[in-house]
């Protein structure tokens, strides 16, 4: 019998019990569904968080004050004395494998340009922090190391205060009052969205850090003149992290004064590390739920072989009528096999659609990132078809060796 004739009867047996065919690759087809849901969710977080790596920038690292110990008991975080420009300094000249250090002190501001105004997030920065942080000029330019020492009165705005307070139009050369204080727009930044915590991160305008330091005082929150809240170093492409942090460590540890066995009274957090672990995290959360998902297929397949063991007990006098007029046991093992298959690979037509479409949904409802990845359909569709295989030969052996006599008796 040929592949074509099998397939057609295959089909007019399942057609024949339609609703326990149905029944029989629910299994099947939420299977199938629950997989590509899941792992679509999962590369779709795996692919957001890697971009926000790369916003951040791929090899960045924070410095923040620590805790202070004051008469033996020991202050919150960020209560030690401030990192300060010099450490900056120190940073970008004295330590092997850096690109670049940038200090960071940050505000809020009212912003006004003509009859808009706008409350904004203000970062006064040296010119190391776009590059370090993976910011890129979309138009006009930085500031230099030179107009920053000055404490210009310049600014690099983002896509969002575009939006809101120049209508889309280019804002080069105009002059916007930050804080009632007149700031000339020299640059705009590339646009970046929103980050992992739904912070707009084009709603925001950088500025020299000296002059918000000299120009806002008390809102930056600093202690000292030359004082920054947060010290952003950009590890050289190829460089060890671990070396570099170490020696950072020793670094600071000889400025601030610590004494050996003391504890560091700052901290050094590798942000691209950090994220690359909740990273694992996650993927391990939907490996485990891919699992669960693979489990469910397999107890369709059991739901198959159940249903093919009821179809061959059913059957059984036309198996045996087959075998005596000449068929060849094999033929009738291929009929049983084939449609065990077809009925797998229908439920996994059918999971395809169902995943698909339900993973559209709940990324459009939750607003999450989603990666349909076309290997993991054409694997999911093929797990089908296996488990077709796997659990259908059984009773397909079982019909291919039933006795013609013994099945023509059977009532």
């Amino acid at each position: 019998m040929n592949l074509a004739a099998s397939l057609r009867i295959a089909l007019i047996a399942l057609r024949v019990n339609a609703l326990r065919s149905a029944l029989a690759m629910l299994g099947v087809v939420i299977g199938v569904a629950s997989v590509i849901v899941l792992v679509s969710i999962s590369e779709g977080t795996k692919q957001a968080v890697e971009e926000q790596i790369a916003s951040f920038g791929a090899n960045l690292l924070i410095i923040r004050p620590g805790s202070s110990m004051f008469g033996g008991r020991r202050g919150g975080a960020g209560t030690a004395d401030p990192l300060t420009d010099g450490d900056v300094e120190a940073l970008r000249t004295q330590i092997a494998g850096v690109a670049g250090a940038s200090g960071e002190v940050t505000t809020s501001s009212a912003v006004v340009f003509g009859g808009a105004n706008w409350t904004t997030r203000i970062v006064g920065m040296n010119p190391d922090y776009l590059s370090a942080r993976g910011w890129e000029i979309d138009q006009g330019r930085s500031f230099s190391a030179a107009e920053e020492a000055a404490g210009r009165r310049y600014a690099i705005v983002g896509q969002t205060i575009i939006s809101e307070l120049f209508d889309g139009a280019s804002p080069i050369g105009q002059s916007l009052r930050i804080g009632g204080q007149p700031f000339e727009v020299i640059g705009t930044v590339m646009e970046r969205g929103d980050n992992n915590w739904g912070q707009d991160q084009d709603d925001v305008i950088f500025a020299p850090l000296n002059t918000i330091r000299q120009r806002f005082g008390a809102g930056v929150r600093v202690t000292q003149r030359d004082g920054v809240q947060t010290v952003f170093v950009d590890i050289a492409p190829g460089e060890n992290s671990d070396r570099v942090i170490e020696d950072i460590q020793d670094l600071l540890r000889i400025r601030r004064d610590i004494q050996p066995g003391a504890e560091d009274n700052f901290f050094v957090g590798n942000l691209a590390e950090f994220i690359r672990a909740q990273n694992e995290t996650e993927s391990q959360l939907g490996l485990l739920l891919a699992v669960g998902a693979g489990i469910v297929l397999l107890v369709g397949g059991i739901g198959i072989m159940n249903i093919m063991l009821v179809s061959v007990t059913e059957r059984t006098r036309e198996i045996g009528l087959r075998l005596a007029v000449g068929a060849r046991r094999r033929d009738v093992r291929n009929q049983f096999l084939i449609e065990s298959i077809v009925l797998c690979l229908i439920g996994g037509l059918a999971g395809l659609v169902v995943g698909v479409g339900g993973t559209l949904v709940y990324a459009e409802v939750g607003e999450l990132e989603i990666a349909i990845n076309p290997l993991i359909v054409a694997i999911a569709i093929g797990a089908s078809a296996l488990v077709g295989v796997f659990f259908g030969f059984y009773p397909a052996h079982r019909a291919s060796r039933l006795d013609p006599i013994e099945a023509l008796r059977f009532e």
